[in-house]
């Protein structure tokens, strides 16, 4: 029987298990290509005996960097990974400067590359990375080795003994990986994390799973490079889960209607953006559709878990469900009943329309240094209260700092970070993580998360703002993209504002508010005015000190490419400062 105590023992043990004809599913010019589990282990084994051709050695260091998700991804990693070597995968979206610095600090040897766009990136730099001996990419291109060519020098299989040798001598505790983490401030860290982390975290967190094993589909768009779907990526392949990689973010509407998955995994961001989309539709319907639909929002908004409205709440949301929640279901393929959501803090608004609308979305915790997961809820035997992120998965103990820090221990706790003892130090201490969030067990052992220690600032009157519990109620407002809360230091919280500027511009020519630029639109007074209403609104619920007393809104779109967000659409926080440091100013009058 196979068991997994290495991450390339999850396809053996799919083989064994649940051998499927669509392991993994990508598209190619129009057409989703499958490739089962037999194909995936044989075209692993050919690229371990590719690499081992090419003189790769145990604790060689192999780059891979992926604009979208992609089947070749998964080979390559198991590829990697038998030979005792490190998988190093790279944000695509990150600048040159840094695709330098990781490849230097990780001393990578080769480097797989999808496509042009990130090509050029790399060749860019190529001359200031000593240990880079030549890249390959997956798509084909004129000016640089295909992968395939890796294949190719492994279709012959007499040093295949050699590749089993190296397999069986990788140990649980040994170094599987590299992960970069995108942070929101300085030089990226190099997060090592071994086979157990990722092993133990997958099996873990599959028990707070409800899914069939052998017959459940999953669409996967979330970067690979992510930690986060990563680990998710090893716990399909446990269950048996036929992975679809979308296209891009672009077309996962599109993605979801012709794949129509049973599960996926979503960032807060992505589910704010559905949401809108969805309430959009909504307002351009008229008479009685139009009243049932916002009946049924309504309803979902006080959505509680277990029936704990009462039987005539359970009695409506049924009828809810089947007139307006059902047609939402169809919009996103129709099969979809688990979202498991990640990487920052969800609003319990979204949490309660969701689930009423019986998506299943289920909202955990972890950082890339724990491999993610450290709680995770679930709808089963009572697992589930909103605004929280679950309880702790097995093996893994939660205790709360004195200043309020949550602090984890377990097998997914990270080796450390690469080349860096002194900040590994600082954040094992006694064998616990310290996370840098602060947060609080509830007395049934729920976790909830407050905010990010480094972020929560205290204002010149010596009052602690938490600007995450703020910003998520402010961008419940139709007309707020985004919105970060400043003021540290300074006599009261402010707002810098990403408007909506779709939403924003029919506004606008509903009140005949002409204005085809966003840099004269956000300086229109009658706008001003509208968006000092949301804002007095959104004040109301916090207190006296917490309250927004001034913002500014920025003329443009935030973006990953723009530098505010990292790839996983969390605030850059220093970077958007400094780039509006005149508004900054302006609303401190400095």
């Amino acid at each position: 029987m196979q068991k997994v105590t290495r991450l390339f023992d999850f396809p053996y043990y799919q083989l064994e298990k649940h051998a499927l004809k669509e392991a993994l599913v990508s598209k190619k010019n129009g057409e989703w290509i499958k490739t089962s589990t037999q194909e995936y282990i044989d075209k692993a084994n050919a690229i371990s005996r590719g690499l081992l051709r090419l003189g790769v050695k145990p604790n060689d260091k192999i780059a891979v960097i992926s604009l979208t998700n992609r089947t070749e991804w998964n080979i390559m990693d198991i590829g990697i990974l038998q030979l005792g070597a490190q998988n190093v995968p790279i944000y695509p979206t990150i600048s040159e400067e840094d695709y330098a610095y990781v490849l230097n600090h990780s001393e990578a040897k080769y480097c797989f590359v999808s496509c042009h766009e990130v090509y050029e990136k790399v060749v860019s730099i190529k001359d200031q990375v000593k240990s880079l001996e030549n890249v390959y990419s997956f798509d084909e291109l004129t000016n640089c080795d295909n992968w395939g060519k890796v294949l190719e020098l492994g279709s012959d299989k007499s040093n295949q003994d050699e590749v089993e040798k190296l397999m069986h001598a990788v140990t649980p505790d040994d170094l599987a990986t590299l992960i970069y983490t995108s942070g929101t401030t300085g030089r990226p860290k190099g997060v090592m994390l071994s086979h157990n982390n990722l092993v133990s975290n997958a099996i873990e967190s599959s028990k707070r799973f409800p899914i069939e094993d052998g017959k459940t589909k999953a669409l996967s768009f979330l970067p690979l490079c992510h930690v986060y779907e990563r680990m998710l990526i090893y716990l399909y392949q446990y269950r048996g889960v036929s992975i679809y990689y979308a296209e891009s973010l672009d077309k996962i509407s599109d993605n979801l209607k012709e794949t129509s998955p049973h599960v996926m995994t979503a960032v807060p961001r992505l589910l704010e953006k559905v949401y809108d989309k969805i309430y959009a539709k909504g307002t351009e319907l008229t008479g009685i559709k139009k009243k049932l639909f916002f009946w049924a929002v309504e309803l979902g908004l006080k959505y509680e878990p277990y029936g704990q409205n009462g039987w005539w709440y359970e009695t409506q949301l049924s009828i809810a469900r089947k007139l307006i929640f059902s047609k939402w279901k169809e919009g996103l393929g129709g099969n979809l009943g688990l979202i498991a959501s990640g990487s920052a803090a969800l609003q319990p608004r979204l949490s309660r329309i969701f689930n009423a609308a019986e998506f299943g979305l289920m909202e955990g915790y972890g950082l890339s240094e724990t491999s993610p997961v450290i709680s995770v809820n679930d709808m089963r035997e009572g697992g589930f209260k909103i605004g929280t992120v679950g309880k702790p998965i097995d093996r893994t103990e939660v205790k709360i700092a004195s200043d309020g820090e949550i602090c984890i221990k377990g097998p997914q706790v990270m080796l450390g970070y690469y080349k860096d003892e002194e900040k590994t130090k600082e954040v094992i201490v006694d064998g616990y993580f310290l996370t840098g969030d602060i947060g609080e067990l509830d007395s049934d052992g729920f976790l909830k998360v407050t905010d990010r220690k480094k972020e929560m600032f205290k204002t010149s009157g010596g009052k602690y703002v938490a600007p995450q519990l703020l910003e998520n109620r402010f961008k419940q407002s139709r007309f707020i993209e985004q919105i970060m809360v400043v003021g540290e230091g300074e006599k009261m919280p402010a707002a810098l504002i990403q408007p909506d500027f779709e939403f924003l511009k029919e506004w606008a020519s509903l009140h005949n508010i002409n204005v085809p630029e966003n840099s004269s639109l956000i300086e229109n007074e009658k706008v001003l005015e509208r968006y000092q209403q949301e804002i007095d609104e959104a004040n109301e619920k916090f207190a006296k000190w917490e309250k927004v007393k001034q913002f500014r809104l920025t003329p443009d779109a935030w973006s990953m490419e723009g530098g505010h967000l990292t790839p996983t659409m969390k605030l850059k926080r220093k970077i958007i400062k400094q780039k509006y440091m005149a508004l900054y100013n302006d609303i401190y009058e400095h």
